[in-house]
């Protein structure tokens, strides 16, 4: 059942168009990864969905109400974690999230209620009474997920919550937004690609502020598979440029990337090619007739990494 809806949505500033007739509906209980570069549009989209911005035109719905007729009880309904996550360095955690409340016009057994079960759900028992600038960063997502959730709201939006995180702080911050998904719509963005592996089950690609792909995680990775990366090591080539021309021109090439060029000669490159083609015999073939040394050949299945370069180059 459609719980948030957008249709045809698109913002301007000034001259720009950060968002351009943007339509996707998200199910209740779906984890959507919107993924995007940087600059493509996600923050924005986000910005719309959760009322910071108006669009210019096009309708967004929440659980069949628009956005413009709901107002601030549409807004009970969303909770949100910015991409910079404002907090309060001088408040501690514990006053910090009693100020969210009464923002959220909770008071008296609900609120307690209502921080009691959001520092139960995000695991910052232990940092209640620490101001928040003395926490880490994984502790200060964890109190930013906390303000997101204290109003139970049906509908979680995220902006990059693993941005900045080690890896041992993503991993916690990814259980805990799996978790959270278990009983509410959650939409997040990002653009490290195996974050949206992890958490979501589908996935949303902005490019230049248009949604260019939209689909199961599983079903974009097998069309990521489609494709072949073959790392190359060569030298005597007279350069990676002229290694890369030449290779291009291989049949189901679809792109060659130089990766470095060494004092010595030697160049390193990544093909993209189709994998239906087994390229090998004529990497080797035009080695060999072309009078290059090869260092190195290697084959690997085309990634997500790939189809999110191709959708967004």
């Amino acid at each position: 059942m459609t719980f948030l809806s957008l249709d045809t949505v698109s913002k301007r500033f000034g001259d720009v168009t950060a968002v351009d007739q943007v339509s996707f509906a998200v199910d209740r209980g779906q984890v959507v990864g919107f993924l995007g570069p940087n600059g493509a549009g996600k923050s924005t989209t986000m910005r719309l969905i959760t009322q910071y911005y108006e669009p210019d035109t096009g309708t967004i719905t929440l659980d069949g109400t628009p956005l413009a007729e709901a107002g601030r009880a549409a807004k009970r309904r969303i909770g949100y974690l910015p991409e910079n996550n404002p907090l309060y360095p001088d408040m501690l955690v514990c006053d910090y999230l009693t100020f969210i409340a009464d923002l959220r016009e909770l008071d008296g057994s609900a609120r307690d209620r209502a921080i009691d079960e959001a520092v139960t759900a995000t695991s910052v028992e232990t940092v209640f009474y620490r101001p928040i600038g003395e926490l880490s960063k994984g502790f200060r997502q964890r109190v930013g997920l906390a303000q997101a959730i204290l109003h139970r709201p049906d509908l979680l939006v995220l902006d990059e919550p693993t941005e900045g995180l080690d890896p041992n702080q993503r991993v916690e911050i990814r259980r805990l937004i799996a978790a959270l998904g278990r009983d509410r719509t959650v939409m997040l963005s990002t653009h490290v690609l195996s974050e949206v592996q992890h958490m979501c089950s589908r996935l949303l690609v902005i490019s230049r502020g248009k949604i260019v792909a939209d689909g199961p995680v599983d079903r974009l990775m097998q069309q990521a598979e489609g494709t072949v990366e073959i790392a190359v090591e060569l030298a005597g080539t007279g350069g990676g440029a002229t290694a890369a021309d030449a290779l291009t021109k291989l049949p189901g090439v679809r792109r060659v990337s130089p990766s470095s060029e060494a004092a010595d000669g030697r160049v390193a490159l990544t093909i993209t090619a189709d994998r239906a083609t087994d390229l090998r015999p004529e990497i080797f073939g035009l080695a060999k007739a072309r009078g290059w040394t090869l260092y190195e050949l290697h084959q690997e299945a085309g990634s997500l990494e790939e189809l999110f370069h191709q959708l967004t180059s």
